[in-house]
């Protein structure tokens, strides 16, 4: 066990729980006070009764589409310019104003460590004292802040490089001896090479921690055998901080200030715990009060607590995006619309639509995992499928088990050749 950036990280998990409860009820009802955009979304919700995973469950889902289109129709009329969903507008209560693409805007409020990322940088191993070269875009995006006020959170003095201008990034590095890096992987390794290519050393820089990209096993072997321990983060600009890796690479602990669900894809439905589905935040940060995020990432629950002693859940990490629409003659097809097909039959356990065939000769099939199959349910299923879709498609009736646990609704699996 190694030592925790805070005791939040090691209380238990009914504790946690406890205290999460607690404070849902009041951030439904500071949304519903202080958001526009959620009063409406709220509209009728008590928030005192708001207290379990289960009442949860029975708020709508506000998916980052719905969110910048919002943003969007506001502006549009001369209002909002972040749609209604932020709690403070400019002046003291916020430092700056990010644009991510769409665009969506997103405040950045005053409170210390805003984004929440000291916690992550501390499990990737700085520590007060140090300096960090910062590497994350420093303009319109936020991720250079956020890396930034959460190393300062920490007791660290930060280099602002930024992207770009990597053999003076290689100086950089060279002469203030930084003892990590933050940033992209692929950057990273970019500097690395430059630097071997240039003949110069760079002997302190021996650990990093990553964000924005994917950081397979093989990429973690290159920067190890360089001598860099690398760790990722999972963090969005409208959330901050979702989840971090510890040195035991086992999956990625949540944040100790989110509220993590899993849904089905295209539904607000929690799924089983470790079925993969779209992962759903409600955030604790008074300032920008999202409640039932979708965030339209892939991810699973992992089973049992992380070795190093931290207590709070894992999940696998990002596992591909959620929204799996697709165009099947013309028409799309949505995952809520497979799953009000399978709501409709009690028999059902678990859908999937499989898109096959050749462009021009599109042809779908509805797998459906069936606890006991009446006799003419694939025929019911499939007067079902024409109903809600207007498209006519085949029913294939599986066991309980069959389906691949990969988060897929819709699965595209045509030749485009």
């Amino acid at each position: 066990m190694i030592p925790a950036y805070d005791a939040l990280e090691t209380r238990s998990q009914a504790e946690r729980e406890a205290a999460h409860m607690a404070a849902l009820p009041r951030q439904v009802a500071h949304a519903q006070q202080h958001s526009p955009a959620f009063a409406g979304i709220l509209q009728g919700v008590e928030a005192t009764r708001i207290v379990d995973r289960v009442a949860l469950a029975g708020l709508p889902v506000t998916r980052k589409s719905e969110l910048q289109a919002l943003q969007q129709a506001a502006r549009q009329q001369g209002g909002n310019a972040f749609g209604g969903f932020s709690a403070i507008g400019f002046g003291q209560a916020m430092t700056r104003v990010f644009a991510s693409p769409g665009p969506i805007y997103e405040p950045e409020g005053t409170a210390r460590d805003y984004w929440r990322m000291a916690r992550a940088i501390y499990a990737a191993g700085f520590r007060p004292g140090e300096l960090i070269h910062n590497s994350f875009s420093y303009h319109f995006v936020p991720a250079g802040s956020m890396m930034e006020t959460g190393a300062h959170a920490l007791g660290c003095t930060v280099f602002p490089g930024g992207t770009g201008q990597t053999e003076q990034q290689v100086q950089a590095m060279a002469e203030l001896q930084p003892a990590g890096y933050i940033g992209t992987p692929s950057f990273l390794k970019i500097i690395l090479e430059k630097a071997l290519e240039m003949g110069v050393a760079l002997p302190t820089v021996r650990k990093a921690m990553f964000g924005g990209e994917a950081f397979p096993p093989s990429l973690r072997d290159w920067f190890t055998a360089h001598g860099v321990d690398g760790y990722q983060c999972y963090a969005t600009a409208d959330l901050g901080l979702i989840a971090y890796e510890t040195s035991a690479r086992e999956g990625l602990v949540l944040d100790e200030q989110v509220i993590v669900e899993i849904v089905r894809p295209g539904t607000g439905d929690p799924v089983p715990e470790g079925e993969v589905g779209e992962l759903v935040v409600t955030s604790l940060n008074p300032d920008y009060p999202l409640i039932r995020f979708g965030t339209g990432d892939l991810s699973a629950v992992l089973p049992g607590p992380c070795p190093t002693g931290r207590t709070n859940t894992r999940i696998k990490g990002w596992m591909g995006r959620a929204d799996q629409t697709t165009k099947v003659r013309g028409m799309f097809v949505h995952p809520k619309q497979v799953d009000e097909v399978a709501k409709r039959f009690p028999e059902v356990r678990k859908a999937r639509l499989v898109v096959s065939g050749e462009m021009a000769n599109d042809q779908m099939t509805l797998k459906l995992e069936v606890e006991g199959a009446p006799e003419g349910l694939a025929q019911r299923v499939a007067d079902a499928v024409r109903d809600v879709t207007k498209l006519r498609g085949d029913v294939q009736l599986l066991a309980p088990g069959s389906l691949p646990n990969d988060g897929k609704v819709i699965e595209d699996a045509r030749s485009y050749r």
